[in-house]
């Protein structure tokens, strides 16, 4: 039987709701530049989070290369190299130059590795809580206050997570978010910076309107046009309302999962702490080929054969991508046998428990050679 089962899919408000949410911009003719909408989902997004610093972005990758500018750091930044490529590329895209640190077995930056990696140079750690699984937040600030860096974390996919009953995005000098359609809270596109430095708002709004200052009609530096628009906010008011119910139906899934993976050799899910209010916007697993019989990347094609997508995050390094191979320091060994060995399973809201259940049933199958 061939199953149509999709490795991801976006988040949706009910149809009339966001029609709704929408029809009140042809009444003030608002559909950008700071309007009802956007403060509306602001204000929202403060109450939600608990934080009162934050500012919108139309994506998360815009927000992120402006809080890089806007900290005004010069040197090296240690990262992780098992990322999307945003954030290598916001980095280098901010005039400066990532140190690659090895991660551990929570897929994030390995905390105890930061410190060989620190020169006179650094000034920053920039990396991200990948998969919605949070870094070792405690260990990382305090190497970064020991030796006064900066700390920027990406948590593009981690909205909705909480450590110490804390949002995550509460840690950290400055925090960006993505609300891109395909993570487990969308504004179709768009972004947050979450931040500690109130001064630091000023800097982000000039970034992000062109470098343009109203007050006096003057541009005072290199800006660009990063701002969310209203039709972006109305979506993001509208699964707001939802964001809950959905980490709530992701959970059950995931523990679905983890009980009918037990049962299966060569297969490890990542290990979930109980006091860690994960988003389980990911379910990544480790294919181990000795002990499973075949390999992360032929697992992944038999099942893309019967109609199971997943996706194999991230088989290739940004440390290793062709616009920066060869031209940073790096130590990542285990990333690298990280990277060939993850597979992330389907997740997400509208999957059932009986998807779930064909999924593993599927794996069974592949593993006794049928």
């Amino acid at each position: 039987m061939i199953l149509l089962i999709r490795p991801t899919k976006p988040v949706l408000p009910p149809y009339d709701e966001y029609i709704a949410e929408i029809k009140s911009i042809w009444q003030t003719g608002f559909m950008t530049n700071n309007g009802p909408k956007l403060k509306e989902f602001k204000r929202l997004l403060q109450e939600y989070t608990d934080c009162p610093n934050l500012d919108l972005f139309v994506n998360g990758h815009s927000a992120l290369v402006t809080a890089l500018k806007s900290l005004e750091l010069k040197g090296e930044v240690i990262t992780s190299p098992f990322t999307f490529a945003s954030t290598t590329n916001a980095i280098v895209q901010a005039g400066l130059t990532p140190v690659f640190c090895d991660i551990d077995d929570s897929y994030n930056i390995d905390a105890d590795k930061i410190q060989a990696c620190i020169t006179d140079k650094t000034c920053a750690i920039v990396t991200p809580h990948i998969f919605g699984i949070p870094c070792d937040v405690e260990k990382i600030r305090a190497i970064a206050d020991r030796h006064g860096l900066k700390v920027v974390y990406d948590a593009a996919q981690a909205f909705g997570t909480k450590l110490n009953g804390r949002h995550i995005v509460a840690y950290g000098d400055i925090t960006m978010v993505s609300f891109h359609a395909i993570k487990i809270f969308n504004s179709i596109e768009g972004g947050m910076l979450v931040y500690k430095d109130s001064t630091l708002q000023k800097k982000f709004e000039l970034y992000r309107n062109f470098g343009i200052n109203y007050e006096t009609s003057d541009i005072e530096l290199c800006g660009y046009n990063a701002k969310m628009n209203e039709f972006q906010a109305a979506m993001g008011i509208c699964n707001l309302n939802g964001i809950e119910a959905e980490i709530a139906k992701r959970h059950l899934l995931a523990e679905c999962y983890a009980e009918k993976l037990s049962t299966i050799r060569g297969l490890t899910p990542f290990n979930y702490a109980a006091d860690i209010r994960y988003n389980h916007a990911y379910y990544p697993i480790i294919v181990d080929e000795e002990a499973f019989g075949i390999s992360r990347d032929d697992l992944h094609e038999r099942l893309r054969e019967r109609g199971i997508f997943t996706r194999k995050l991230y088989d290739r390094l940004t440390c290793d991508s062709a616009v920066h191979r060869g031209k940073y320091k790096q130590d990542v060994a285990h990333a690298e046998k990280i990277s060939r060995r993850t597979l992330d399973l389907p997740i997400y809201g509208d999957l059932t428990a009986e998807d779930v259940a064909s999924v593993i049933d599927e794996v069974a199958k592949i593993q006794k050679g049928g």
